[in-house]
């Protein structure tokens, strides 16, 4: 997912979208709540899912917005779906979910309308779960709302609670030799925030894995290294390269932004009472 800043939303909007995360946040389920998440071999575990947005060059709102569900434990994908969308709201820091997750939220549900027997039984998300400056990302909310459980993993280290790529983040990075090795992120607070994962065996850096939802990091990070082919998991990967070839093929130039894209009139984007 692209994230690129923009104008700074009014505080009115910044307090709503605050109080909208807390009231989330309480529903947040940190605990393994399936059988086949505490089986060694994932047993019962049939489909993973992906989700991820890719930008129109030169647009920071024309996105498409894809969904791709695979078979587990042989990654092939049997099921996606991308469309086109226009992103009313700003990215803000601490705040992707108001930007990105209505769409992705959107996908899931048409999966359940069309072919419910497909729908996943994890999602994996490009972006951090618990691993947020609130400790509600867009992995828990959109875990949350879907009520799936749910995976962040991102590329790069949200610096929160302490958190900093530094010298010592570095060293610990350069300890992580073999397929599987990991390190906790420990925040300030003392806080298991998530998990540094060594996810290939030809991958120099890490993936930085957290709870989104229903989900223990233990088995967070087991799910993961299992389904990484390359560095990035497959549902993730897929996820990317589909939306990308679904740009590539639906338009022929980069389309501007609207005048009300550009004003953000709609993004309160509300998604609880």
């Amino acid at each position: 997912m692209a994230r690129e800043a923009a104008e700074k939303p009014p505080e009115e909007i910044l307090s709503l979208w605050k109080r909208e995360q807390a009231q989330l946040k309480a529903l947040l389920v940190e605990q393994d709540t399936e059988a086949w998440q505490r089986d060694p071999a994932f047993s019962g575990l049939q489909r993973v899912g992906g989700v991820d947005l890719s930008f129109v060059k030169g647009d920071s709102a024309s996105a498409c917005a894809s969904l791709v569900v695979l078979s587990y434990p042989e990654l092939e994908v049997v099921y996606e779906d991308c469309s086109m969308v226009n992103l009313t709201a700003p990215y803000m820091s601490g705040f992707l979910a108001f930007r990105e997750v209505p769409f992705l939220v959107d996908a899931v549900q048409r999966l359940r309308e069309k072919e419910p027997h497909m729908v996943p039984q994890v999602l994996f998300v490009d972006g951090n779960g618990v691993l947020h400056h609130r400790g509600f990302g867009v992995a828990c909310h959109l875990g949350v709302l879907t009520d799936l459980p749910c995976i962040g993993v991102a590329k790069k280290l949200l610096q929160v609670d302490g958190l900093e790529n530094n010298a010592q983040h570095k060293e610990k990075i350069r300890l992580l030799q073999a397929e599987g090795d990991t390190f906790p992120l420990i925040g300030g607070s003392g806080t298991v925030l998530g998990m540094a994962l060594k996810s290939h065996s030809h991958s120099s850096k890490p993936l930085y894995v957290s709870v989104g939802h229903r989900i223990t990091l233990e088995s967070a990070v087991r799910l993961t290294r299992s389904c990484c082919r390359f560095r990035s998991p497959e549902p993730v990967r897929q996820a990317d390269i589909r939306s990308r070839d679904y740009i590539r093929r639906t338009l022929g130039s980069p389309r501007p932004p609207t005048p009300e894209q550009e004003r953000f009139r709609n993004y309160p984007l509300t998604f609880c009472c």
